[in-house]
């Protein structure tokens, strides 16, 4: 990771417990909208948005499944997609995984995945690099919490986790009801009610499910 994408992160953000996950501790921002405007500010404007400064509830409920179901990671190559802050990587690694490797678009949430998963004592492979026009290598878990929150990400996202799928890896994702997560392609495991800033999600809580996908087209035969 760049020292300066580090010093950033130190700057701005505070090493706290997750609220519904409190086991992982991150460097999470505690005014929301400030870091925001800061990061895509008028001088900022090719900066990726600071995903990496909050704990979302789909990342919450996909970290809080794993960890209380460790047998989902346990002893597997685990690959989180789009992972933010690394919550959820940080929740498979210490849930057992047998390596975890995080793949992030932003150069400041790769040092963030650095920084907490060293808070949390565990190894975590933090990649800066846009996979979705590829496969995931070697991963028999994939993970991927809170990334259809649009159309044009839903639809590159759903075409590289069914690749995944289909080549055998388990594919579970986190969502809070985003208006692009196809449902009809997955299958519900768990739904929890995950407490959120109000100043991101204007509500304090919001009701999570974690899926599994079906790479089965919609309607086949089983």
């Amino acid at each position: 990771m760049s020292e300066l994408s580090a010093a950033f992160v130190r700057l701005h953000a505070r090493l706290t417990p997750v609220a519904f996950v409190p086991e992982v501790r991150l460097h999470q921002a505690d005014e929301p909208i400030g870091l925001w405007e800061l990061t895509e500010g008028e001088f900022r404007s090719a900066q990726p948005p600071p995903f990496w400064a909050f704990a979302w509830a789909g990342g919450q409920g996909l970290a809080r499944y794993v960890t209380d179901h460790p047998g989902s990671v346990a002893g597997r190559r685990v690959l989180d997609l789009a992972s933010g802050s690394g919550l959820v990587a940080i929740a498979a690694a210490k849930a057992g995984a047998a390596a975890v490797r995080a793949v992030e678009i932003d150069e400041r949430a790769v040092a963030a995945v650095a920084l907490n998963a060293e808070a949390n004592g565990v190894r975590i492979d933090a990649e800066l690099a846009d996979v979705l026009d590829g496969d995931a290598g070697d991963a028999e878990v994939l993970l991927a919490g809170d990334v259809f929150y649009s159309e044009a990400m839903a639809r590159r996202v759903l075409r590289f986790l069914l690749r995944a799928a289909r080549s055998g890896a388990r594919v579970l994702v986190g969502d809070p009801g985003r208006a692009f997560l196809p449902r009809e392609r997955f299958r519900e495991l768990a739904a929890y009610d995950v407490p959120v800033p109000v100043a991101l999600e204007s509500v304090r809580v919001k009701r999570t499910t974690v899926w599994e996908l079906d790479p089965a087209p919609p309607g086949a035969a089983r």
